[in-house]
């Protein structure tokens, strides 16, 4: 059975969570902005930033629709 909530990532991704940040910062989104816009909290995108979370492949889409950008740019 799947877990319910968050899934924390096994191993951190720190080049996908700099690539996070620095598609955000290009978009001119503060941490918060971006939360709000794809409706979590901001200590979830801390967490993908950090490569402590893996989002679910929804949020990621929405994450790289957010910013203007593809998955497999942020997470590839």
């Amino acid at each position: 059975m799947a877990p319910a909530g968050p899934v924390r990532a096994t191993d951190t991704d720190d080049a996908a969570g700099e690539r996070i940040r620095a598609a955000r910062k290009v978009a001119k989104f503060t941490q918060q902005t971006l939360a709000v816009e794809v409706k979590v909290s901001r200590q979830t995108i801390i967490a993908m930033e950090t490569g402590d979370y893996a989002p679910s492949v929804y949020l990621a889409v929405k994450v790289a629709r957010a910013l203007g950008t593809t998955v497999e740019d942020l997470w590839g």
